[in-house]
């Protein structure tokens, strides 16, 4: 039988760790940044401290025992978050040929951002609501329409898993990029742990990939890795990483994500979730064990703040529901504590249907089209309904889109904005519009 790994373990086998703790133990008078002044983990590039920008010693051995673990061809870690990573991938689309990004309207925003800021054109397309959950932006949705669509597209890209734990049909999604010629891209910000099993982690089946590590796995906040498959794609994506990454990275984050894509995987934790989620009604889990949601219908954001009260803090309410992340460092005994609570909470909220959300929260209507020079004003949010939106904005998280730009502001999701503890887009509960509305 195997032994199961303990943390001290885990870190006996992480390089970038040892060479701080090696480290912090000598004397150290420190006239280098940070401007802290104290000795220990949070250092610069030093001599014995290796270089994220030109490793050659222990960053460089942690990068390729990453790379060995999530199946890639080289990994880079990175502290500036999935975000640094999704924008070199698409860098690195761009300098191997790529023009068009075909990815599902409810990707992150900085899906979009990338594409405005590097010049590629994005092709979005749409999915449908499975259920009571919101859609699943990781399928690529080979219905006519969308086929119209990606064909178009020199890349597909990806997410999965998504913010509801849906894993796309990778291997659908690779045989089909295959056939066409298309490139495979994967934001997996949301699915560091997956590596546990091929058959869902993106490492397997993209061409190049970011896993999130500090979203699912026991990394400090800002904790990635970006990777690429063969050498040829992992030669462009160098070049992007070393425009996308900071140039001071946090020593303590690195060595965190050393340690989080090393941390063994705790099944018993798997086995206790997916029987919770088999007892309960009113817990769902799709493919991916870490995305707990609990339906509380027009109650959701009442849940959500009677947990708070009691200390239990969830990954956000989208209005329907109530999300909670789990990851292979969650405590048995905090798990027990949340499924005592969320099952005393069925009782006090009886599930009751959210009318004014029966049509998807996360739905679009299709947006006008409009130069993005014309003139635009912020108005507050609660006088906006029928406006036209001139910027995306949403909940923050899952940092998806409710309202496009270009799209009319509906009274529905006026509300869902008003409720939510957390948005982008909007400015001190103010939305931007445009000053002269299109005619219909």
């Amino acid at each position: 039988m195997q032994k199961t790994l303990t943390r001290q373990d885990v870190l006996k086998t992480c390089k970038i760790f040892s060479m701080l703790a090696a480290q912090a133990e000598t004397e150290h008078l420190s006239f280098h940044t940070p401007g802290h002044k104290q000795r220990g983990f949070d250092i610069t590039e030093l001599s014995y401290s290796d270089n994220l920008s030109c490793p050659q010693g222990c960053i460089l051995e942690a990068e390729k025992d990453i790379a060995k673990i999530l199946g890639a061809n080289k990994s880079f870690i990175l502290t500036d978050g999935s975000t640094s990573g999704i924008l070199s991938m698409l860098y690195a689309a761009k300098t191997l040929g790529v023009k068009t990004v075909a990815f599902c309207e409810h990707s992150h925003k900085s899906l979009f951002n990338g594409c405005a800021a590097l010049g590629l054109t994005p092709l979005t397309y749409s999915v449908e609501k499975e259920g009571k959950i919101p859609f699943a932006p990781t399928m690529y949705a080979l219905n006519e329409k969308n086929r119209l669509i990606l064909e178009k597209a020199d890349a597909l890209f990806l997410t999965s898993p998504d913010y509801y734990g849906n894993v796309a049909d990778l291997q659908g999604a690779r045989e089909w990029c295959d056939k066409n010629e298309k490139m495979l891209l994967i934001d997996g910000a949301h699915g560091g742990h997956l590596h546990f099993d091929k058959k869902l982690h993106a490492g397997g089946f993209a061409d190049m990939w970011v896993d999130g590590v500090h979203k699912s796995l026991p990394a400090f906040t800002q904790g990635a890795v970006v990777s690429a498959r063969t050498e040829t794609f992992a030669e462009a994506l160098r070049k992007g990483v070393d425009i996308f990454r900071t140039t001071s990275p946090s020593y303590p984050i690195m060595a965190s994500v050393e340690y989080a894509v090393k941390y063994p995987r705790n099944e018993n934790l798997e086995k206790s979730v997916y029987a919770f989620a088999q007892k309960e009604e009113r817990v769902f889990l799709r493919d991916d064990w870490t995305k707990l949601f609990a339906l509380f219908g027009k109650n959701a954001f009442k849940a959500a703040e009677t947990l708070e009260t009691k200390g239990i803090y969830a990954e956000f309410c989208d209005g329907n529901g109530v999300l909670f992340y789990l990851s292979p460092a969650t405590e048995q005994a905090d798990f027990d504590r949340l499924k005592s609570v969320l099952c005393e909470l069925f009782k006090q909220y009886p599930y009751e249907e959210n009318e004014e959300d029966n049509e998807d929260n996360f739905s679009a209507t299709a947006p006008v089209k409009f130069d993005k020079n014309e003139a635009t004003e912020w108005v507050e949010l609660s006088s906006a309904e029928g406006r036209i939106c001139a910027n995306n904005c949403g909940l923050f998280p899952p940092c998806t889109p409710l309202i496009f730009a270009g799209e009319q502001i509906t009274k529905e999701k006026i509300a869902l904005l008003q409720k939510a503890n957390n948005v982008f887009g909007l400015c001190e509960g103010k939305i931007l519009v445009l000053k002269k509305q299109e005619k219909e």
